[in-house]
């Protein structure tokens, strides 16, 4: 799989030989959709709960008599059938949302997900990005240059400070090394950006 490989003007400097193991596969849009579930998933937190009836605030008085009102019979206000009862099978905070994907589903996923990128032209590649100064206004005028102001996720082997201080305060720029790449970031950005280096630890990783 080739791909063109861009200079810090934009302009496709050479062409790039990118592995066919990441960059080459057919797209499986059924294990993809799987990979984002189960990442957004896995990221919830059981934080909400609700109360059961023994849980709910209430007086164990009968509400009315037995016999002769005409209403079904009930024997305390916190039934679930009540309005401010408690809830039959309730929401607790130890409620466990995870979904297990394992390593070889994963790592096909991901390739599949940068394979399809790359066919739809929504993948560049550099040789390195590195600033001299942290300076935001000198990483948005490199974007720009390169037609990724709008929405871009960059790929770095190595993010040093420069690079961390100026990306931060961009809006809609999210700069991550090859280890935190997730399918949900790479499906959610309009363009990513991977430097050189960044394709052989893909590869390590995902081939």
């Amino acid at each position: 799989m080739q791909l063109e490989l861009l200079n810090e003007q934009g302009q496709a400097a050479s062409k790039f030989d990118a592995p066919e193991t990441v960059f080459g596969r057919e797209f499986n849009e059924d294990l993809v959709h799987q990979l984002v579930i189960a990442y957004r998933a896995n990221a919830r937190q059981g934080t909400r709960a609700q109360k059961d009836r023994e849980q709910v605030r209430h007086t164990t008085a009968k509400p009315f008599k037995q016999k002769g009102t005409g209403r079904a019979r009930a024997g305390m206000s916190s039934s679930p059938l009540w309005r401010g009862g408690g809830r039959i099978f309730p929401n607790l905070p130890e409620e466990n949302f995870s979904q297990k994907i394992n390593k070889k589903m994963y790592r096909a996923g991901m390739a599949s997900i940068l394979s399809q990128l790359a066919r739809e032209g929504r993948l560049a590649v550099v040789e390195s990005l590195k600033l001299d100064t942290p300076k935001t206004k000198v990483l948005a005028d490199k974007f720009k240059a390169m037609n990724l102001e709008s929405s871009v996720m960059v790929i770095a082997e190595e993010i040093d400070e420069n690079l961390y201080l100026a990306s931060r305060n961009l809006k809609n720029v999210f700069v991550v090394e090859p280890r935190y790449a997730d399918p949900v970031s790479l499906v959610h950005y309009k363009k990513v950006l991977v430097t050189k280096g960044a394709i052989d630890k893909l590869k390590e990783m995902f081939a």
